[in-house]
């Protein structure tokens, strides 16, 4: 994918995320109002999944950008093998952090 397809693709996820979660904000319901917190709460639930997935999205967006940045830099042959052995780590650490 190109950079700037990706970039747009990044900000499209990210500004449907911030829309999403401002209108799980307006519709939460009022303290004490029982009644009002039975009929939203899973409708909020499905809203916030619904974000969520959205962000997951955006992550998975984000690093397949930075993974080509490197790849780019290896077949220039401008990266060395002390950087390839970092680029492998800061992967695994959003992979597993991801997974948690």
């Amino acid at each position: 994918m190109k950079k700037k397809e990706n970039r747009e693709k990044v900000l499209i996820g990210l500004k449907k995320a911030y829309t999403s979660l401002g209108r799980i904000i307006a519709v939460l319901p009022e303290e004490g109002n029982s009644k009002q917190e039975e009929d939203k709460c899973f409708s909020v639930i499905q809203q916030n999944l619904s974000v969520i997935g959205l962000l997951k999205s955006v992550n998975i967006a984000m690093l397949e950008n930075h993974i080509d940045l490197y790849i780019k830099e290896v077949k220039k042959g401008k990266m060395s093998k002390s950087s390839l052995d970092k680029m492998k780590e800061e992967i695994l650490k959003t992979v597993r952090s991801a997974q948690k």
